[in-house]
């Protein structure tokens, strides 16, 4: 797998091919050669499903190293809200952007600040742009990924507004570097996350040529430095600027509590994902104005890279979205004056990128389509995995893609050795 290109790869020295990570993955992209799990990077969608079910620690997330931020003249953290919520109901998210400046940071943003913004810049490009419906959420690149490959024609229904660590780090690099007086370059703007997909999208934007973020650092790696300097924070410096409107962004529902707006739906999870795109796909839920979805259970608080449990995590989010506030901080006007400049737009339209047809040639795709088909009924029927793929529909792909043996399939095998014929 390239390393380059997705944020998850498999150990092969920790892997003992127990099948859960290709069981668990909503796009048949695992497959088991020679008793190891192997990735078919055209098929992932950077979900994490496979890192969260692996109990061999097996599949790794790839973040940046944090000795590599030494590279960079200045360094500025942005988190995602998810951070808040890790550490119980006395932290305070304030605390833990200074605690993110007393280990090494140089500055520490509220993205919190940014989701409010954002918020207000998606409520009134909804109000300017009524169709289609509904319109889908950015946030989420795991999402993104899982519609222009498996939902192509709903690329449409994307809103082209920017995510808020995007616009976080546009805007930082150039107000931080005329602060400290360096070039843009030597601004290093790395993102604090739970998600493996959000490492990813920075080697691999949507909707824009170049990330403006230089890297991420899961929660799991900096958690413990964190925890250590908490206690010892002295709030002399006040740097979170958000209500509970942009830190609700963590858990499910936030972002759409966040609009002022009735006809909304929020969804999380990959197995109701799916769903609700099946729905939209069939032209249903066309009285839904906006659809965000989030591919983790729970929302972000549910991401594989984050410490505390996520039904905790949801209610120390909930606990502090009541204490701060469900009513935004955010100026209209700034943000009317924002979108006229194009702030929020994306570089580019985001657009379609299925996933490679069983042929180029019409003809040639419908006799393989076939021929799957027949295959099927000759296959155990028991989806076990024990052939080294998820179930019998994908081996007999498979087989006619010439990447496995109809032979791979073990109750086939055992059925031909009892009635002495070949396969």
């Amino acid at each position: 797998m390239d390393k380059e290109i997705h944020s998850i790869r498999i150990d092969e020295t920790k892997c003992v091919g127990c099948v859960l990570c290709m069981k668990a993955c909503p796009t048949q992209a695992i497959r088991l050669r020679e008793g190891i799990a192997v990735i078919k990077g055209e098929r992932c969608v950077e979900c994490g499903e496979c890192y969260r079910v692996c109990p061999h620690q097996a599949v790794v997330s790839l973040t940046t190293p944090l000795p590599e931020l030494k590279r960079f003249s200045v360094t500025v953290a942005i988190p995602s809200p998810v951070l808040y919520t890790q550490f119980g109901r006395e932290v305070m998210p304030n605390q833990v952007l200074l605690a993110l400046q007393e280990i090494g940071f140089d500055y520490a943003y509220d993205l919190a600040w940014m989701c409010e913004m954002v918020n207000a810049a998606i409520e009134e490009y909804l109000r300017d742009h009524p169709e289609p419906r509904p319109m889908i959420s950015t946030v989420c690149p795991a999402v993104i990924r899982l519609i222009r490959t498996q939902y192509p024609e709903l690329t449409a229904h994307i809103t082209p507004i920017e995510s808020p660590r995007e616009l976080a780090a546009k805007y930082l690099r150039k107000r931080i570097a005329e602060e400290k007086g360096v070039e843009p370059e030597a601004v290093g703007l790395i993102h604090i996350t739970s998600c493996p997909a959000k490492m990813i999208s920075i080697k691999r934007p949507h909707g824009l040529s170049k990330s403006y973020l230089d890297g991420a650092v899961s929660i799991r790696e900096i958690y413990h430095p964190l925890l250590k300097v908490l206690d010892s924070i002295h709030e002399n410096v006040i740097l979170q600027q958000s209500s509970g409107v942009g830190i609700g962004w963590a858990v499910t529902g936030g972002e759409v509590n966040g609009l002022n707006l009735d006809n909304c739906l929020s969804v999380s999870g990959v197995t109701d994902i799916i769903q609700i795109l099946d729905e939209v796909e069939a032209g249903r839920l066309k009285e839904i104005a906006y659809l965000e979805c989030l591919i983790c259970p729970a929302g972000c608080v549910g991401g594989p890279q984050s410490i505390e449990n996520r039904h905790l995590a949801k209610k120390h989010a909930t606990q502090l979205v009541e204490m701060f506030g469900r009513r935004s901080r955010v100026s209209r006007k700034m943000i009317h004056r924002m979108k006229e400049d194009g702030f929020f737009n994306l570089e580019k339209e985001i657009e379609p990128q299925p996933f490679p047809p069983l042929d180029e040639n019409p003809t040639r795709a419908i006799a393989k389509r076939t021929e799957i088909e027949d295959i099927i009924p000759r296959l155990g029927g028991r989806d076990c995995g024990a052939c080294g793929a998820p179930d019998c529909r994908t081996l007999a792909r498979d087989v006619v893609m010439g990447e496995a043996e109809i032979s791979d399939c073990v109750f086939l095998k055992i059925k031909n050795d009892q009635q002495g014929v070949l396969p």
